[in-house]
Formats: C-alpha cells, structure tokens, sequence
C-alpha cells in the first residue's frame, strides 16, 4: 500500500467514524424508565406525527385501572344512626351529646337501605368487616347524600363538603377484623347507601402504578394521572375516547390499552406534537371481518374461505354459498373509512393543527385471538403481509413503519392454532429476510413475556390477558419502542 492509498484510506476512515459519531448524538434513545411528562408545548412548525393502531379486543384495551367499585351492604355490623337536633355543625361533639332519636338499620347498603328518621344531624355508627384483605376507598352516599365525613377507627376515609370535591383516603383491612366506623352528614339528605372498592387488586393500574411503584411516569405528585399535552388520542369504531394522551382510553373510562404506554414513548421521542388514531374492534378475525384487499379465497379441508368482499365467510367446496349480511373485509373498510375521515377532517378535529398539516408516521397491529382455529391460522401470515401492503397503499405510504406485537395468551405455553399464528407474525418481521421489502420497516415485537397469570390479574379472563394492566403497559412500551427502532433505522 502506497503512502498515498493508505492516507485515503485512513481519511475514509475518518469521515465514517464522523458520520456514525454524528448519527449517534443525532439518534434519540428512549430510556429504560420514561421521565414524567413534561409541560412544554410541542413544535408546531413541522407536521403532525400521527400513528395509526389497529387490531382486535386487545387494542381497544382491557386492561383494568381499578377493581372497579360494587354497593356497600353486607361489610357492616350493627349499624344504627343517632338524630341530634338542628342542622350539622362542625363546632358540635356528636360523641358527647345525647341524640333524640337512635335507630337500628337492619338493612344499610344495597338497593333499599332501611331509611333514616328525620329532624335533625345524622351521624351512623357501627361496624365494619371485609372478608378480603386489603387496602380499600369509600363513596360514602349518593348525590345529595354523598355531603358526609366517613371514618373507620377514627381515621378519616372520606370528605366531601357541599360544593367541594370529594377527598378520599385509603384504609387497609385485615381480612376478618371487625373496625368501627362513623358517618357525619353535613346535609339533610341521608341514607345508607355507599360503595367501595380495594386499591391494591393484583395487575390493576392502581395496583401496579400507586402501590407496586412500577411506570412512575404514569402519576404525578399529588397521586393523578399524568396527561400528555403533546399526544392527542382519537379512538374511532370502538374505544372512542377523544382527549389528550392519559388512562382511560380504553374498551371505557375504566381501562387501557396498549395505546396509553405507546403514546408516552412516542410523545417522548417526537419534539412534534403527536396524534394516534385507534381503528379497533372486538372479537373480530383477520381471515374474515378485517380481511384486507388482495386476500382471495382458498380452501383447507373441503371447505372453501372467504376472499376480500365475499360472503359467507366460508361454504363447502363444490356447493352453493348462502350469503349473509356481512362480508370479508366489512371492518376492514370500517377502520379505514374512520381513519380517513378523522385525516380528511383534521382542520375539524385538532383545529389547533390545522396550519401545519400531517403525515403517517407509522402503523401498529396487535390481533389473533379471533384466528385462533386451523383454518384461519394457517393464513394468517399471507393475510399478514396483505394487510401491510394494503394500509400502505390505502395512505399512501409505502415505507411507514409498520410494528406487530404477537399474541401472548399462555405466554410460553402457547400450542395450537395460535402458536401458528404467533409464528406467522414472526415471520414477516422485516430482519428474517423471508419478504426483503419488509427490512428495516416492519418489525414483528414478542409479547409472550408479559403474560400475568390470573392469580395476579383482576380477571380470569386470559383472551383478554387477565385484564392486567401491567401486560398493557409492557405491550405498548415494546410496541413504541419497536416503532422507535424502526424510525432510528436500527
């Protein structure tokens, strides 16, 4: 090697070694745990991120926030409620004083709660016992009667004050014990009606957020969801919430989905603002319902299967088909005609972007439940690749990033038809070669890690993942993070 050659050679070298150091401060890393939101606009000068998600139950989000709340009734002992004259006030020791009247409550709670007598402050006293331990909250009333002071023990579990927000605090019972407890009415309206739920049910948001310290970001200081000002979440089909990025963007205002954890990661990775469309609904198969254009008809054993726009969704090979009023694809078309109607409209549904235009950042699809049979299994992964080509031509966007988490149910212990299916998923990752237009722009996320077995979940409920809360957050961090790769050209 001439001197000459080997001074090119080392200045290639040079500028390679440039060019990577440049890529690599250029490249923004999503780190292991996302900092909490922070409050600075997003730029407005570029185009809107927007990301387009889409599958089955499982996108819409079952992921449960809380055990949810159930009547009060059969937890208290001995109820009774003491009438003291005149209207409450706080100066008054109710302990201390000699009530006009006292009543027995054979029935406090449920529907028809013994009622109360009147002609003065109520103050109920008596008993409380919870046949489960655990850390539980209080809506002690309801509507006019819901202005009360609840205490167990002498702590105070509730507050609301007229024209106030209720506060509540949370109380850990030891299953079996009896705890007395105490509730003031500050107002005329009283009765026996309340509910309750515990705060530290395995694999809730509650749980895993407030009490297991997991995904802090999630919270802020004063214990409420953080909000994202930067990520917009419209949900179109099912799971319609329209609201800044936070929980409850759900199958309802109780729940998650993968969603709420994707978002935070893709708010924290764009210095634009963000907006994801949520095209989802339940119960729904890739063969049949969301049966993309360019999937034809095949058969598996002697049956023939709908192809995109047929009907039945399947007949006997040889034999005449009975239509239904449904056809192959007719969700398909649904999601796609939501989403472009929210993208034809955006002026109308995000005025506040409406200067700057948008553009397809990326796709996510996370489904299989529904496929989970021979038939439909072993098409899947055509029908796979067919629908990544056809929401890429749909919004024409023939290289937008496009990320699949697999099914998880069992976890590990996957068998059968949905094995097949996670397999198919696999395969039209973009690094295992078997479709080369496919590198560097789809990528296939394992979810089988996350799986939570029902011991530690609120539900019994695996095609839903147990409704746990924390396999929601993990899919959607690896989804976001998988989406990231992908933008980062990893």
């Amino acid at each position: 090697m001439t001197t000459r050659t080997r001074t090119e050679t080392l200045l290639t070298l040079a500028v390679v070694a440039l060019m990577l150091i440049v890529q690599s401060a250029a490249a923004k890393e999503i780190p292991a745990q996302l900092p909490d939101p922070d409050t600075r606009p997003p730029d407005t000068n570029k185009p809107v991120k927007v990301y387009i998600l889409s599958g089955q139950s499982n996108m819409v989000g079952i992921g449960q926030i809380s055990g949810g709340s159930s009547r009060w009734g059969r937890q208290f002992f001995d109820p009774a409620v003491s009438i003291y004259p005149g209207e409450y006030s706080p100066a008054a020791d109710y302990d201390k004083m000699t009530p006009i009247e006292t009543k027995k409550l054979p029935a406090f709670g449920g529907v028809t709660p013994t009622p109360f007598p009147g002609g003065g402050a109520a103050v109920v006293r008596g008993f409380i016992k919870m046949e489960t331990a655990g850390v539980y909250k209080f809506n002690a009333g309801y509507a006019n009667s819901s202005y009360n002071i609840m205490e167990i023990e002498g702590e105070e579990v509730y507050r609301k004050e007229v024209g106030k927000e209720a506060v509540r605090a949370a109380f850990k019972f030891v299953a079996g014990k009896s705890y007395s407890f105490k509730i003031t009415f500050l107002t005329e309206a009283a009765n026996g009606l309340g509910w309750l739920w515990r705060t530290d049910i395995p694999g809730t948001l509650d749980t895993v957020v407030k009490t297991d310290k997991k995904f802090p970001h999630l919270v802020d200081a004063q214990g409420n969801w953080t909000v994202r000002n930067d990520v917009w979440y419209k949900g179109v089909v099912t799971a319609t919430a329209n609201k800044w990025l936070t929980v409850g963007c759900g199958s309802g205002a109780g729940t998650i989905g993968p969603e709420l954890q994707f978002g935070h990661i893709m708010g924290y990775y764009h210095d634009e603002p963000v907006i994801i469309i949520k095209a989802s609904q339940g119960n729904r198969s890739l063969a049949w319902d969301i049966l993309p254009p360019g999937s034809k008809r095949y058969t598996h054993n002697g049956r023939v299967y709908a192809g995109y726009k047929d009907t039945p969704s399947s007949w006997i090979e040889g034999e005449p088909k009975k239509p239904v009023k449904w056809y192959a694809g007719k969700h398909y078309d649904d999601f796609v005609e939501a989403i472009h109607d929210v993208l034809h409209n955006l002026a109308t549904h995000f005025p506040q972007y409406k200067e700057q235009g948008y553009e397809i950042a990326g796709f996510v699809w996370w489904q299989g439940h529904k496929d989970g049979n021979p038939a439909h299994a072993a098409r899947y992964e055509l029908n796979l690749v067919n629908l990544i080509k056809a929401y890429r031509t749909e919004f024409k966007t023939p290289k937008a990033p496009f990320v699949i988490g697999t099914i998880g149910f069992g976890g590990w212990k996957m068998a059968g038809p949905h094995l097949t299916v996670a397999n198919a998923q696999l395969a039209v990752s973009g690094e295992k070669g078997k479709y080369p237009e496919f590198a560097g722009n789809v990528l296939t996320v394992e979810t089988r890690d996350f799986w939570i077995d029902e011991s530690l979940s609120p539900r019994n409920q695996g095609f839903h993942y147990n409704g746990n809360a924390e396999t929601y957050i993990n899919v959607g961090d690896a989804l976001g993070r998988g989406m990231v790769e992908l933008l980062e050209g990893k």
